[in-house]
């Protein structure tokens, strides 16, 4: 289940969704723009980035991870990549703040001394998705990402909840988006059932909305990406025999446009040397 890509769809639908987790949200969080940011030299990729608005002078950065399995190295990336963004755009922000989702406090990396300072200064924000309550005692949006994180057993039940919840609470467009929200979830949840069998579980029809065509078509693509990368691969190791690891990984991590280009440009490759240089270069 790509609870990630999940978040990210709630934040793009909502990005004052965020804020509801925090203590002290901006005053100016109804304004506040969802995006994903490319830092260079080196480069970094932050997905989860809330942007203050423009004009209303320089204002506070907030920088989102969504952390569902260990990374004994998450807090080192995070706050590079995070000061680094703020340091290349200094004279657009005033401050920086980091909110880290977790769905328990297992998952958090083990050796966290040496951030100390910045986990207990109260600018990084760790949230842990257990121990905010009850699905039916937080409110809707809050209770969306703690459905991500329920059982198997208990998910339709509570998916089902917050449906009924939904439409007795909230008027058009609000209750669409939330019900596209809760379905998504759902679908990413039992990938293994088919369309009927998740319709039967949630007592909805799912093939006229919009979320359904979307994973619909996110699942083609990815079908395309992984092929593409497997064949990248086997012409490779055709030319220069088995790659390195750190090789492979790199490959894999790259998009569906950049794998395609890859896929020509290796044709002219000579030795392993010129494809580090091409994937440098990426």
């Amino acid at each position: 289940m790509r609870r990630d890509s999940i978040f990210y769809k709630l934040f793009q639908q909502s990005p004052t969704f965020l804020f509801e987790l925090l203590t002290n949200p901006p005053t100016n969080a109804n304004a506040y723009r969802f995006d994903s940011v490319a830092v260079k030299e080196p480069k970094f990729e932050i997905d989860g980035v809330f942007l203050p608005p423009e004009n209303a002078g320089a204002g506070v950065v907030y920088f989102c991870e969504v952390q569902f399995q260990k990374d004994e190295q998450l807090y080192e990336r995070v706050f590079a990549e995070s000061s680094l963004y703020f340091y290349r755009n200094r004279e657009r922000f005033s401050d920086w703040q980091v909110v880290i989702i977790y769905p328990s406090r297992s998952l958090e990396q083990s050796q966290i001394h040496p951030h100390r300072s910045l986990l207990n200064g109260g600018q990084v924000h760790r949230i842990y998705l257990d121990e905010l309550g009850d699905i039916q005692t937080l409110p809707l949006w809050v209770a969306l990402m703690v459905l991500t994180t329920v059982t198997e057993q208990q998910a339709p039940e509570q998916a089902r909840y917050l449906l009924t919840r939904t439409r007795q609470e909230l008027s058009s467009p609000t209750s669409r988006a939330i019900i596209e929200m809760i379905i998504t979830i759902m679908v990413y949840k039992f990938e293994q059932l088919s369309r009927r069998e998740v319709e039967s579980m949630l007592g909805i029809t799912l093939q006229e909305t919009r979320v359904y065509r979307e994973i619909k078509e996110e699942g083609r693509e990815e079908g395309r990406e992984e092929a593409t990368v497997n064949l990248v691969n086997r012409q490779l190791t055709k030319r220069f025999g088995e790659l390195a690891p750190e090789m492979r990984s790199a490959i894999t991590g790259l998009s569906l446009l950049v794998l395609e280009d890859l896929s020509e440009a290796l044709l002219d490759f000579i030795s392993v040397a010129d494809l580090q240089s091409w994937l440098a270069g990426r």
